[in-house]
């Protein structure tokens, strides 16, 4: 992997087409990657049909990139596929849980970072969009999603038409910790933030935004509490929704 440390997201590309041979030789060989029980429990919905990528659109906050990409990819957690298989082998499953998503959600976003892996090396661009499970029942609806099967994962993928700047990335002594788990005192914040914080790009967007504090930008405008918990509500009940969890889990105090 070649090209790990010059990894980019690219939000622009060409209209080069990416051709059906190149992809599924990919997403093929991205399969290698580990998997739990050796049961593949992912999806991957291909898009590249105009009508469908603006279908898609919405429930990524309309982000250019969604309609401008050759293809969008959809990965999905699927224990829908395993259970048919039991079913239709006089077995029967026991995955309609939450220790069943996680398994099949680790399983999809590894595949997924294989994935990425292999298209940095044939010089593909493309950008992960967290925003999968902001509103995961619109992507379902859109594809058609059946049961036991939650989209966790979407990529823009197309030939780049944009070289930006390196991301910045946290020093690693910030985040291995040796034997056991160390707590941060607020020294250590201050020497492990002090690079990120002091970007120009950084301070300038403290500035414009009339914040104090980058952690600021995080917590008051792009990450706040009032979304994390009003989309923690949505994934949960889409949760039901695709079998993964009971019915009456928003009912229960824990």
């Amino acid at each position: 992997m070649k090209h790990l440390l010059t990894r980019r997201t690219i939000r622009k590309y060409t209209q080069e087409p990416v051709s059906d041979e190149l992809l599924n030789r990919l997403m093929n060989e991205a399969a290698r990657t580990q998997t739990m029980g050796n049961l593949q429990l992912y999806s991957v919905v291909v898009t590249r049909s105009d009508e469908m990528k603006a279908k898609l659109a919405p429930a990524h906050f309309n982000q250019p990139m969604v309609k401008q990409a050759p293809v969008v990819l959809t990965i999905c957690a699927d224990f829908n596929r395993t259970s048919t298989w039991a079913k239709c082998r006089k077995a029967e499953p026991g995955y309609d849980n939450f220790l069943s998503f996680i398994n099949a959600a680790t399983d999809a976003l590894l595949y997924t970072q294989t994935l990425c892996n292999l298209m940095d090396e044939e010089g593909l661009g493309y950008c992960y969009l967290g925003t999968t499970v902001y509103q995961p029942q619109q992507i379902i609806d859109v594809l058609q999603l059946p049961k036991l099967v939650m989209p966790v994962a979407t990529l823009t993928v197309g030939w780049p038409d944009e070289e930006p700047a390196l991301s910045d990335r946290l020093p690693l002594e910030s985040f291995v910790h040796q034997e056991t788990y160390q707590d941060y005192l607020g020294a250590d914040i201050d020497t492990y933030y002090n690079y990120k914080e002091n970007l120009e790009e950084n301070k300038n967007f403290v500035k414009i935004n009339n914040k104090e504090t980058l952690a600021q930008i995080f917590t008051d405008i792009r990450y706040t509490r009032k979304d994390n918990e009003a989309m923690s509500t949505t994934l949960l009940q889409t949760l039901v929704r695709q079998g993964f969890l009971p019915h009456n889990i928003l009912l229960q105090k824990i």
